[in-house]
């Protein structure tokens, strides 16, 4: 502690000026907004290391199991606010700040999102984080330390611009450093014989890993547990006889290859290199975190033959399915035990969560590359699928049963596959919703399900409602305590209360208002930051998330084309007033994604100038989409988009945030919408379109999409106005193949959705005109959706998967 320093349970006005003068070098008088920042960051942590020390030594009185989540990503989003409100300082903090003429949410603004996480993978993870430190079960979530994350997405001119995400350029006040928690990560080399007889992996190239931890605070500070990323270093930095020799950038090539491992958030994976460097990350931060697990494990209890008593890992889709054979290889080569004894302590270990049923994001790697790369892991995966192909053979499957198993994929170019691996090497594989888990059987792991009958399981997602109901809408938050008490706050399942009260007309009004002040706060912010006026009466429809085809934002666009068509043509119409507000970034080489960003503003700058419409219409695409913009559209939005084409969707967490806060939702029979639906009540949501079986039907059975687009008026004037060029006059011919694609094909199924999307919108628009029912469905929304509390979902793996 430094001179003069004041111990944590001073009171907070003492603490905060303390640390202003000794840690961050300012007299209050002088300090800028960054500076109290600091000091408000610092002033809390230092109380929640008290938490954090003690609940460490809680867990190792008690000799307690801990859970291991790894993740490639953690969207873990502003730490400030949460970390606040958990502790119960929120108040507090604020009055201090105001006492110095300093507002707390200015300073909430200036912490940059950190950029570890790019769509709903990550955000569920850091939704689960919170949530096992809330229910006070012992955790480590185990990630990479990104420096430029996924990207900062910027629009020119319509188009997607890729930039660094520099979130890390002032520091990260919440980090710590590990020093004693690093490793050695090898890549490449050879295998040789050991003279004991085993066998000993050379790499050709060694990196080391080094932890940075931050803390993950539960609520009411129950527990804080850890959020281990992992960062990389060349072990030579320098190479100072290149160096002397005049190669001044060639003897710095070592720590440049180490340093590119923790850059960049999904490097393309469309070359050679892509797919090296991706895989590359994959091992580095799978190996760090099964080395530490195993390091713990043994210091602490001595006999590696306890691992699954006292280690529960869990696999967040198939990235870091490596650490299977890593475990593997920790277990025979260095704790010398028998293959067959490590491959049942791992499967007892390791838990696999599947996230989509899309073959691509299955992962699977060129053979040659991951031999070259991994000899010894190579050589253990070949074990593994021989085990597992034996036992299929017993078992009574047939060739393409078989071939289907195998970890190996010998059709074409032979690739290791992922998803098998961690299917194989774990004792629990679970979907995201029910609908999903029960695809997983019938589809991509249909015959490992043959094989092993009891491993599939579902746990439907949840989220945090501290997070997306406490923090990001206070005051609909206020409103609940006033109708219905504090219960809903430590169980959010209690909202179920407000089922009583939903016809109110008091609440009703209350709940409103709260909304129509969420809008024009983010209309203001709109206004600010794009320089767009917005109606905040209008009905706010918002469709935000990952950018990509099977996500359907191309269906949107198309609606909203066919919609301008008609109000245009009839403005005797009682046309409801209506602000499609989209955003999400597409991956960097995903052309077609990319051209929907483009579509939607080109769509944009045509409807939004077009005085024949009378502001009835407005579209929006919201730049550079991140945890801090979900916080201030999603308590905007009267309607929230889910329209993925139905079996496509694993579960979808957007759908649960935005019932939370009372928005109705639109969306097809897919992912959790399924049991939102069910939750809710059938009336209180707008279904649509084909279900999954009908989607596969169509598929196998032929499917005849110009036919549907030619018989459908409004479709096809849409296609055909986006096909030649009407909202591209710089370009017409920028659409066509787009549009080509919908006419000719069809894998998405728009066309034959897009009569039944239509009718739900004017459904929409009609409950719309009726604002007290429409107060009374968003209010049954809120009451109906606490069932998709992540606390709910992370009790149930820790029952059912976990053993904790």
């Amino acid at each position: 502690m430094p001179r003069n320093a004041q111990p944590s349970s001073a009171p907070i006005e003492e603490l905060i000026i303390d640390v202003l003068r000794h840690r961050v070098g300012k007299d209050e008088r002088a300090a800028k907004s960054h500076d109290w920042y600091t000091a408000t960051v610092l002033t809390l942590r230092d109380k929640i290391i008290d938490r954090w020390m003690e609940s460490t030594r809680r867990t190792y009185d008690a000799g307690s199991k801990r859970v291991y989540y790894l993740s490639l990503e953690f969207l873990i989003g502003r730490l400030l606010r949460d970390a606040l409100n958990n502790m119960d300082l929120t108040q507090e903090m604020d009055r201090v700040l105001k006492e110095n003429g300093l507002d707390l949410a200015v300073l909430e603004d200036l912490e940059p999102d950190a950029a570890l996480g790019n769509g709903g993978l990550g955000r569920l993870a850091a939704c689960f984080m919170e949530s096992l430190a809330s229910l006070d079960i012992p955790a480590y979530g185990y990630g990479i330390r990104y420096v430029n994350g996924m990207f900062r997405q910027r629009i020119d001119d319509g188009w997607q611009v890729e930039l660094p995400e520099t979130w890390l350029s002032h520091g990260n006040p919440w980090e710590f450093d590990r020093r004693e928690s690093a490793y050695r990560i090898g890549f490449g080399g050879e295998v040789v014989a050991s003279a004991d007889g085993g066998v000993q992996w050379r790499p050709a190239e060694v990196i080391e890993a080094s932890a940075v931890d931050t803390p993950v605070v539960g609520w009411r500070g129950k527990r804080v547990n850890t959020l281990r990323l992992w960062t990389a270093h060349a072990l030579d930095p320098i190479r100072l006889d290149a160096f002397n020799a005049g190669d001044h950038v060639g003897a710095l090539e070592n720590e440049a290859r180490a340093a590119s491992l923790v850059r960049v958030l999904y490097p393309a994976d469309s070359t050679p290199a892509g797919q090296e460097l991706r895989l590359r990350q994959e091992f580095f931060f799978s190996s760090a975190s099964i080395q530490d697990i195993v390091r713990r494990h043994v210091q602490y209890e001595k006999d590696i033959r306890t691992l699954p008593d006292k280690v529960a890992i869990q696999l967040n889709d198939t990235h870091p399915a490596v650490a299977v054979a890593e475990l593997m290889r920790l277990l025979v080569d260095e704790h010398q035990l028998e293959f067959d004894e490590a491959w049942e302590l791992t499967k007892k270990t390791v838990a696999y969560t599947n996230h989509t049923l899309l073959p691509e994001a299955l992962e699977s790697w060129p053979l040659p590359l991951f031999e070259r790369l991994l000899p010894r892991h190579m050589q253990i995966v070949y074990a593994i699928n021989s085990r597992v192909l034996r036992e299929a053979g017993k078992a009574g499957l047939d060739g393409d049963a078989i071939a289907a198993i195998s970890l190996i994929d010998e059709g074409g170019e032979r690739r290791v596959r992922m998803a098998n691996l961690a299917f194989a090497g774990a004792h629990s594989v679970n979907g995201v919703a029910a609908l999903h888990t029960d695809l997983m059987k019938q589809t991509v792991f249909a015959h490992l399900h043959r094989l092993y009958p009891t491993r599939i399981n579902n746990k439907t997602n949840g989220v945090t409602p501290r997070r997306w109901l406490m923090q990001c809408n206070p005051a609909l938050t206020r409103v609940i305590r006033d109708a219905i008490g504090d219960a809903f706050l430590d169980d959010a399942e209690k909202l179920s209360d407000l089922n009583a009260l939903a016809a109110d007309p008091v609440l009703g009004e209350r709940v409103a208002e709260v909304r129509r002040a969420n809008k024009l706060a983010l209309a203001d912010y709109l206004k600010r930051e794009m320089g767009l006026r917005l109606n905040p009466d209008a009905l706010f429809d918002a469709q935000i998330k990952r950018i990509h085809e099977y996500k359907r934002q191309l269906l949107n666009l198309i609606e909203a084309v066919a919609l301008y068509d008609q109000i245009r043509s009839h403005p005797e119409r009682d046309w409801v007033p209506r602000v499609k507000i989209f955003a999400g970034k597409a991956a960097p080489s995903y052309h077609n994604a990319k051209l929907i960003i483009k579509l939607a503003n080109d769509i944009a700058r045509r409807i939004n100038s077009d005085p024949s419409v009378g502001g009835l219409l407005k579209v929006v695409f919201v730049p550079n989409y991140n945890v801090s913009l979900a916080e201030r559209i999603i308590p905007a939005a009267d309607l929230s988009e889910q329209i993925s084409t139905a079996g496509m969707e694993a579960s979808g967490t957007g759908n649960m945030k935005f019932a939370l806060n009372g928005a109705l939702t639109i969306g097809t029979l897919d992912g959790a919408n399924i049991e939102i639906m069910e939750r809710v009540g059938a009336d209180n949501i707008f279904i649509f379109g084909l279900t999954a079986d009908e989607v596969a039907e169509k598929r196998a059975n032929g499917y005849d999409p110009r036919a549907i687009i030619e018989g459908s008026p409004e479709l096809a004037q849409a296609v055909h106005a986006i096909a030649n060029g009407v909202f591209s006059p710089d370009d017409p011919a920028r659409y066509r193949d787009l549009m080509e694609g919908l006419l000719n094909s069809d894998w998405f199924m728009l066309a034959a959705d897009f009569d039944s999307y239509c009718a739900a919108q004017r459904k929409v628009d009609l409950l719309w005109q009726d604002q007290n029912m429409w107060r009374t469905k968003a209010i049954r929304n809120i009451a109906n959706v606490g069932w998709f509390s992540s606390d709910r979902t992370i009790g149930e793996y820790a029952r059912d998967i976990w053993g904790v």
